[in-house]
């Protein structure tokens, strides 16, 4: 009985610990230990218990000018381990290279987390010049492509948080956001065409188009997006580009499961 108290206990004491890794991986950067303890409805004395251990092992450090707590490099590592490990990542390596050497544009691949579209994946192209695609970039929901696209595919229970996420930034920073209907438009484009386009969003010299990559569930599992320069994406072009797009996004959704689309 007294075993069992103790396994009860020391699982609760990870669950605990969660919490305040989970206020660390929402925020935008370091956080002082009182709004740590805040926003996972804890004690701050508690709190930084789980910190002190938490920057012993790594799995979070403190700034030294401030004292304010971030994510480690254990947690960096950890994650890109969990990337490393998901099936879509492996099998579209070869994809994105192809695809980058076809069109010499960036080509990356994106998952959905709780904040919106994250890039796990890339192939810098020659075209884009200065502009540099980082891994793990969150990008945004509602004037991305890969926004669209995900937008398009998934219930809205899982968007919502990300919307209202992306809506909170916006305001702050006094950014001009699209409307409701500016997005029901994209969605149903993205869904009527097979895929989403954008110009002049993300960067106003470049334009986008991102795919989905569905599972054998016929769930979206990823988002496979090409990047190039606005004045690259002539109508013939962005044909071409489109249906290369389109083609490289199917051969990842077959290799992970996804019936095959009826040519003609």
């Amino acid at each position: 009985m007294a075993d069992t108290e103790q396994s009860r206990r020391r699982v609760q004491s990870i669950e605990v610990g969660f919490r305040v890794l989970r206020v660390l991986r929402m925020a935008e950067g370091p956080l002082p230990l009182r709004e740590i303890a805040a926003r996972a409805s804890m004690p701050p004395s508690k709190v930084h218990l789980y910190l002190a251990s938490f920057v012993r092992e790594n799995m979070a450090y403190q700034e030294l000018q401030n004292g304010y707590y971030g994510l480690g490099s254990f947690a960096i590592q950890l994650g890109l381990a969990a990337i490393r490990q998901v099936d879509v990542v492996g099998m579209s390596s070869d994809i994105l290279t192809d695809l980058r050497d076809r069109t010499d544009c960036a080509i990356y691949l994106s998952l959905w987390g709780d904040r919106g579209p994250c890039i796990v994946a890339k192939a810098d192209g020659r075209l884009q010049g200065a502009f540099l695609i980082r891994l793990g970039y969150i990008l945004p929901v509602t004037t991305t492509a890969t926004g669209f696209v995900f937008l398009a595919h998934l219930p809205p229970q899982e968007t919502e948080r990300a919307l209202k996420a992306q809506a909170d930034f916006d305001g702050a920073a006094n950014a001009r956001a699209p409307s409701q209907e500016e997005i029901d438009e994209g969605v149903r484009k993205a869904r009527e065409l097979g895929y989403a386009s954008t110009a002049g969003m993300l960067n106003r010299n470049f334009a986008g188009m991102a795919a989905p990559i569905f599972d054998y569930s016929g769930k979206i599992a990823a988002a496979l997006t090409l990047l190039g320069p606005s004045d690259l994406m002539t109508k013939p072009r962005q044909k071409d580009f489109c249906k290369m797009l389109l083609d490289s996004a199917q051969t990842v959704s077959e290799r992970l499961g996804a019936l095959p689309v009826a040519k003609g």
